[in-house]
């Protein structure tokens, strides 16, 4: 098991919190420009000083699909354009937020699927392995229980998000998804949560029972991303020993 934190478009949020991760998930596109260098030298030196493997979070703004085959067709252009960059960094993981224009349209998922599905292709191409998050709290996000069915029949690993579980349906919605999908889980992004709306706080500030995700994901091998919101890095390191912790692990 590999635990490392995300930073945003931040190369100094990567160097100020970095160092004691294995990884670091950096955010791209969306609110800066394409990036053009495959070079990146300010993030490659950032990587280098802290020692940390890079995975990325590919832009969540736009959805991933629409009703309309020329835009599905340039969201895939879009962000084969950001795999391709991200390969040429060696990132080992590409994020992908599971959005449609109407997620609640049946007649959509076959789309949804084909997307999800060519996205992760292009991925594997650059040598990326692309995960798909579960965002089905938000109005534009992939229901938990539709997202596994997705992922399973396009072969493409999940992002399980335990705080987004959390919001979708509490720690119900946790425990159901894991108890019957935790073969498709890659890549987990741990924070805490409460159920007035409150996200990404430290965890053990929330109400997230991570016993629920040990039990269900004992032996995770896979990678584990802290998304918690602060810069504080005792509390994202006390963050990832909790977790960790849970998982039966030690960090």
């Amino acid at each position: 098991m590999d635990v490392g934190v995300t930073v945003g478009d931040s190369i100094e949020r990567l160097e100020r919190v970095g160092e004691p991760f294995d990884f670091v998930e950096v955010g791209v596109g969306e609110a800066q420009p394409l990036p053009r260098d495959a070079a990146a030298p300010e993030l490659r030196e950032a990587l280098a000083a802290t020692d940390s493997d890079l995975c990325v979070h590919l832009p969540f703004q736009q959805v991933v699909a629409t009703p309309v085959a020329q835009l599905n067709d340039a969201i895939v252009d879009y962000l084969g354009n950001l795999l391709a960059w991200a390969g040429a960094l060696d990132a080992r993981k590409a994020v992908l937020h599971a959005t449609a224009r109407n997620p609640y349209d049946t007649d959509l998922r076959p789309t949804i699927g084909t997307q999800i599905e060519r996205i992760a292709a292009v991925g594997a191409e650059h040598g990326v392995e692309v995960v798909v998050e579960n965002v089905g709290h938000q109005k534009k996000g992939v229901q938990l229980s539709v997202l596994a069915e997705l992922a399973r029949d396009a072969d493409v690993p999940v992002c399980f998000d335990v705080g987004h579980a959390y919001m979708e349906d509490g720690n119900d919605a946790i425990d159901r998804f894991l108890e019957r999908n935790a073969a498709l889980v890659s890549h987990l992004h741990v924070h805490d949560a409460r159920s007035r709306g409150d996200t990404h706080v430290p965890i053990g500030a929330g109400e997230i029972d991570y016993e629920i995700v040990g039990e269900q994901l004992g032996g995770f091998d896979g990678t584990v991303a802290v998304e918690v919101f602060c810069d504080d890095s005792p509390l994202l390191r006390d963050s990832a020993e909790r977790a960790v912790s849970a998982l039966g692990g030690d960090f």
